[in-house]
């Protein structure tokens, strides 16, 4: 990908939090990380390595069914957001997903982000995952 500021591989659960937890070292309140892909590839293992990277120690789940968990006690607030279940960027402004999108005090982590395409800061950045084979996923972060 021409544009990409980062191109990486991960082979496994555990390489996608390594990663995670790499990138997070860098990340300032109000950041924004769209995570796309399909099922299974990894954003919510993605999403616990970040959190264990601003040293979160609890649990980290996929917030299907609750549209978005919020972990304190690490090094910023984060809010973990999956969109899966939303219909459209309206439904999403009812919830209230503006301020989770704008906390410049916090981390905002999403999961299905094309939901609300509109709706995310220009500021976004984008993590773009690729299944390469059963275990394998590279991952673009673009701008």
């Amino acid at each position: 990908m021409a544009d990409a500021l980062f191109d990486s591989r991960a082979d496994s659960p555990a390489a996608m939090r390594a990663l995670g937890a790499r990138w997070a070292e860098a990340l300032q309140g109000g950041a924004v990380l769209a995570l796309h892909g399909p099922l299974g590839a990894g954003k919510t293992q993605l999403a616990k390595g970040i959190a264990l990277g601003l040293g979160y120690a609890g649990e980290v789940t996929s917030p299907t069914f609750s549209l978005v968990h919020e972990y304190r006690g690490g090094r910023l607030p984060i809010y973990h957001l999956d969109l899966y279940r939303i219909a459209d960027a309206e439904e999403a402004l009812r919830f209230g997903v503006e301020e989770y999108l704008t906390d410049p005090g916090a981390v905002a982590i999403v999961e299905w982000p094309e939901r609300i395409a509109g709706l995310l800061p220009p500021s976004a950045r984008h993590w773009e995952i690729e299944l390469v084979s059963e275990t394998g996923r590279r991952i673009f972060i673009r701008p």
